[in-house]
């Protein structure tokens, strides 16, 4: 869980140190704000969860679809800083994600891996998984390592 630094609705500074990690693996502020669980994170692979809160709803009263997409690329995340060096830098570059039905209550699980790295660049899928272990959507992405960090593509190295 992050620890914030600053009061959480203040304006975020980029040269300013607002908040910390706990550990390498961990959720950051947003994922803290909307109850985000790492189950497990190693070899590649992440579960992570989310309840269903009523702050959670869309306005047809159903989990609203941001929430099942940070779950996903939340959950590719960890799956990729399960093989990275602490302190790697990388962002999602692209992400895709097919909703296949409302989740109405309980909790969402996101089930991801990764393959890669090919050059700086994971290519990661999860499946979002309702409590009656129905797949609710499914979600693919591509992450880049920023550059200068022992990683290179065939054109940099």
């Amino acid at each position: 869980m992050a620890r914030l630094l600053v009061d959480g609705d203040s304006a975020r500074q980029p040269d300013v140190r607002q908040f910390e990690l706990a550990d390498w693996i961990d959720t950051a502020p947003l994922e803290d704000l909307i109850g985000l669980e790492i189950k497990q994170a190693s070899a590649g692979k992440a579960v992570l969860s989310v309840p269903f809160l009523v702050k959670l709803s869309n306005g047809g009263g159903v989990m609203h679809g941001g929430v099942l997409v940070a779950l996903a690329d939340t959950a590719v995340a960890m799956a990729i800083k399960s093989l990275l060096p602490q302190e790697t830098v990388f962002a999602t570059v692209e992400l895709k994600m097919d909703f296949l039905a409302p989740v109405r209550s309980g909790r969402v699980t996101a089930q991801a891996s990764v393959s890669g790295p090919e050059g700086r660049t994971f290519q990661g899928k999860a499946e979002l998984l309702d409590d009656q272990k129905n797949l609710v959507a499914r979600f693919t992405s591509v992450f880049r390592v920023a550059r200068g960090q022992g990683f290179c593509d065939a054109s940099e190295c």
